[in-house]
């Protein structure tokens, strides 16, 4: 089954991670570009994932975060998972709170 989008980012903190990521950060236009490809791409997604079950984690999370791994040569998954739960600019782009 596959996993929603849900942010409940206000609750923890004043200021929004959109808020702190800077206008002119070069990663913006980039999350622009793969957003609009990746929501092409949502009926291909829906076709792949069960109707039932336990809901996994987006297929677009996971994408977006194997591309943060290739542009900042992130040597591991493990490393990755660890830079995404510590640097707020990579929670942002993939979509976390």
């Amino acid at each position: 089954m596959r996993g929603n989008q849900d942010f409940q980012g206000a609750m923890f903190s004043y200021i929004s991670l959109e808020e702190r990521v800077p206008a002119a950060h070069p990663l913006r236009k980039l999350r622009a570009v793969v957003d609009a490809l990746l929501s092409s791409m949502n009926r291909e997604f829906e076709a792949v994932y069960a109707r039932r079950g336990r809901p996994s984690v987006p297929p677009e999370m996971l994408l977006k975060a194997l591309l943060l791994q290739i542009l900042f040569s992130i040597r591991s998954e493990r490393q990755l998972v660890e830079a995404v739960n510590y640097n707020l600019l990579y929670r942002w782009f993939v979509g976390l709170n």
